[in-house]
């Protein structure tokens, strides 16, 4: 019985291990068949989703990698492509108080040994005020934009509360150089000012910050006319000075300064002072300068048709006023002579037969009335007198007085006046093949060919020969305003201004350039006036630039004015 019993659990045992290798055997079929099902539902959802993609979302996607490597801000170029602002990585040093804790000091030397220490790496910190600030436990930027190598020597004062953040950093490489064009980028990473602020969406989008932005400036050209101006400038010991170079033909900027200038690599007290421009914001009384645009418009309307003619030269009397010029000129001169000598009696007679209707109306087709056209966001708003001019105000504005605007307006109106009549927008985005604005005819062809010739006259025989550079056929027009303050005009401040063109057979290119306040010193023959101060100035900036531009010296060329010198005794010497 015993081994009975022995024999059929045996047996028994057996047959539930078979049980058991059966179970374990289904189980593992199924585990393998819901992986399986499991790996084939993932590669489906694989395979759709790139069937998705295929047909749905064409458009490449930017990997994170890529945005990474793309610079925080868009990149802005001259014309050129020469790099004008740019983003790049860079250190700055920040004062945390709560480095070691809230409990005891936040730095293990005294302030004035950490002060000191960071004196040393930086010079133009204030050590005093440093000191104090440590002190005080005030968290914050103590420098920004610090160099690797001055990290490093930061690191070795041992201060965990001097921090060393890693940043965007937005570099101009170029310095202080078309500051005014520029602008700068503030703390927040917003452009301000210039056309970094104009621009700021654009250079801040992911989408779009990798391609640089080229704006019309050369950067080669907007060297010279800060350089020129500057010496000008300190040479006179001027308050100011402005100047601009423009395509006639298309109203771009090839240059722009505003002096004195700032540096948007460092933007402090001074350079906030500074950030003030003058050829698009500030407005000014530009003088004889608009004797050319009155005779112009005079001429446009018939009232001029023979340079012959003769106008009464001697001082008259209108109302209280007495209109008179700078020093006896005779008892007429014609119109050559008018611009040679430049003559506010005998611009005040052209005027007087053009009326009052007709010289507005030109001023408001060349855009006088309006705030500048440019992409910059300061643009003054003119000084104009709004409904009818009475006889007194238009003989003087014929002149240059009783209207104040930017040299901005007055490049534009030469522009305008040389370039065969159109008048246009001026820009500081380079243009392509087909984007260059029609603009609006002011003057008749016929109009802009005479006052070519006028131009190159006044150049050559009157107040602009200090203007004049072998070879380049410039012409031009001096303007010298003295200064509207309390009481009236302030004698002893002018405005002077040199407005140009060359080379005058076929214009090309507007420059302006202007002096606020010169003094009369040994570099200027102690005069104050446009001839002696400014126009030198466009004599030395044209042979620099017109190379540059594609405009060569050549003595074998020039503007016609055989008509005119018999009309003009100087010419005929």
């Amino acid at each position: 019985m015993n081994a009975l019993s022995a024999s059929m659990a045996i047996s028994t045992g057996r047959v539930q291990l078979v049980t058991i290798r059966q179970q374990s055997l289904t189980m593992a079929r199924w585990r393998v068949l819901w992986v399986a099902l499991v790996f084939a539902l993932v590669a489906l959802v694989a395979v759709l989703r790139i069937f998705y993609f295929g047909l749905v979302d064409r458009a490449p996607t930017r990997t994170s990698l890529e945005e990474a490597l793309l610079p925080s801000r868009g990149e802005i170029t001259d014309r050129n492509g020469e790099p004008l602002a740019r983003a790049f990585p860079a250190y700055a040093l920040w004062y945390n108080p709560k480095a070691l804790g809230d409990s005891g000091s936040p730095l293990v030397k005294s302030p004035q040994q950490v002060a000191t220490a960071l004196a040393a790496i930086f010079p133009t910190l204030d050590q005093a005020e440093l000191t104090q600030r440590l002190a005080a436990g005030k968290a914050g930027y103590i420098r920004r934009r610090v160099l690797p190598e001055e990290a490093n020597r930061v690191q070795e004062i041992g201060e965990l509360a001097l921090e060393m953040p890693r940043e965007n950093d937005r570099h101009y490489p170029q310095g202080s150089m078309g500051a005014h064009v520029l602008g700068y980028v503030a703390a927040d990473g917003h452009g301000r000012v210039g056309m970094e602020q104009v621009l700021d969406k654009q250079l801040s989008d992911p989408a779009l910050r990798g391609r640089p932005v080229p704006l019309s400036i050369d950067v080669r050209v907007q060297g010279a006319l800060e350089d020129e101006l500057r010496k000008g400038m300190l040479s006179v010991s001027a308050v100011g000075a402005a100047g601009i170079v423009l395509d006639v033909d298309t109203g771009e900027v090839l240059a722009l300064a505003s002096l004195p200038e700032f540096d948007p690599n460092r933007i402090d007290e001074q350079g906030e002072k500074y950030m003030f421009n003058r050829v698009t914001n500030q407005v000014y009384e530009l003088g004889s300068t608009f004797k050319p645009i009155t005779v112009a418009a005079a001429i446009d309307a018939g009232v001029v048709t023979s340079f012959s003619k003769r106008y009464p030269a001697t001082p008259f009397k209108m109302g209280p006023f007495t209109i008179k010029d700078s020093h006896p000129l005779g008892e007429s001169l014609n119109v050559p002579e008018m611009l040679i000598h430049s003559s506010n009696v005998v611009t005040a007679h052209v005027v007087d037969d053009l009326g009052p209707v007709k010289l507005k109306r030109v001023m408001e087709d060349l855009g006088m009335n309006e705030r500048p056209y440019i992409e910059l966001p300061a643009r003054g708003f003119p000084i104009w007198a709004s409904g009818e001019w009475p006889r007194l105000r238009a003989m003087t504005v014929g002149y240059g007085h009783g209207i104040a605007v930017t040299p901005l307006h007055l490049a534009a109106a030469y522009a305008a006046m040389v370039n065969g009549g159109i008048w246009r927008p001026a820009t500081l985005k380079k243009l392509k093949p087909g984007e260059v604005p029609r603009g609006r005819r002011v003057f008749k062809a016929s109009t802009s060919a005479r006052m070519n010739q006028l131009l190159r006259m006044i150049t050559l025989y009157g107040t602009g020969r200090k203007a004049d550079a072998k070879g380049y056929r410039i012409g031009g027009k001096t303007g010298s305003a003295e200064k509207p303050g309390a009481g009236g005009y302030q004698r002893s401040s002018l405005v002077s201004t040199f407005a140009a063109a060359f080379p005058m057979d076929h214009p090309r290119y507007v420059v302006i350039a202007m002096l606020d306040e010169p003094k009369g010193t040994t570099a200027s023959s102690f005069q104050r006036t446009a001839a002696w101060n400014v126009a030198p100035i466009v004599g030395k900036l044209v042979p620099r630039i017109g190379p540059i531009l594609g405009v060569q010296p050549d003595n074998t060329r020039d503007v016609d004015i055989s008509d005119l010198r018999p009309l003009v005794p100087e010419a005929a010497e």
